[in-house]
């Protein structure tokens, strides 16, 4: 991926190496175990924190920052600027979007950068065990770098468009968030007749991110011409190594098709491609309406 010295963006927020204490109230270590163990299971953990009420800094118990910022690792300084870079090109590609096919204003997010625990401005307190995600409370999305490490390392997806796909899928729920999406889904969930009718509800709104991930990469080629030779080859790879049935599988060495909620490798891998390969933002609607065993 072509991002060296391109512009980066203004809106990231670095809380690397700001350690917090303590957890949200009802929390407590209990809290962590289960984001652990929800992540195994391939539960979507940002559910949990979207039903957390805000964290009230003024409470005991509750994640505040607890000190001077500690030293950061400075081979991290190269993927912070990579962020920003990605967020840059979100920037662009959206704002340009909104104008054109939506009819409204693009509001930035935030991107949050943290290491190991995060208090989060809208979501509560979050460990870095639940991976990359996004607050719609706040609307900012919340990164620990090393995940970066744990794509390449764990799940084998290594390479700068692997790395810039994730961000894009962050802020693909940011695209939702600002669309009404997302608090549509809420709603349905909350009247579900079932775990599986809401996880149902889960998977759909995660691919739709998918897919809005691959618009933003057609489109970020097309203005900034940021793709290289193998890009797309590595995104999808990514999208493969975090589908529910390949994390179920090796979290427990079964797959549960019930309980999926960000859908399978091959369903995150067609999702995308649709995105990119379309760069239709009006196809966005597909997502909902195309039967759950084709998706």
């Amino acid at each position: 991926m072509r991002w060296e010295g391109r512009r980066q963006s203004d809106n990231i927020e670095d809380r690397r190496g700001i350690p917090t204490r303590g957890l949200v109230v009802g929390g407590g270590l209990g809290t962590l175990i289960l984001f652990v163990v929800l992540l195994a299971l391939g539960v979507d953990p940002q559910a949990l924190l979207q039903q957390m009420p805000p964290a009230d800094p003024g409470a005991a118990g509750v994640g505040v920052d607890a000190g001077p910022r500690a030293p950061v690792d400075p081979e991290q300084e190269r993927q912070a600027e990579f962020v920003s870079v990605v967020l840059a090109d979100t920037e662009d590609v959206w704002t340009e979007l909104f104008a054109s096919q939506v009819g409204q204003p693009y509001e930035v997010p935030k991107l949050v950068l943290f290491t190991g625990s995060v208090n989060t401005d809208g979501c509560g307190f979050a460990g870095a065990a639940v991976g990359p995600f996004y607050c719609p409370l706040d609307r900012k999305a919340y990164l620990d770098l090393s995940f970066f490490d744990e794509l390449s390392n764990r799940f084998g997806a290594d390479g700068d468009f692997a790395r810039a796909y994730v961000v894009a899928h962050e802020i693909g729920h940011h695209v939702q968030n600002l669309l009404g999406i997302s608090d549509e889904v809420r709603s349905l969930q909350q009247s579900s007749r079932s775990e599986e009718e809401a996880n149902r509800l889960s998977v759909r709104l995660e691919l739709q991110a998918d897919f809005l991930a691959g618009v933003w990469a057609h489109h970020a080629d097309r203005l900034n011409q940021i793709l290289e030779s193998g890009d797309i080859e590595e995104a999808l790879r990514a999208a493969n190594a975090i589908g529910d049935d390949t994390l179920q599988r090796q979290a427990q060495g079964q797959v549960v098709p019930d309980s999926f909620t960000h859908g399978s490798s091959e369903q995150r891998v067609r999702w995308f491609r649709r995105g990119y390969q379309t760069g239709n933002l009006e196809l966005i609607d597909e997502l909902f309406s195309v039967p759950y065993n084709q998706l």
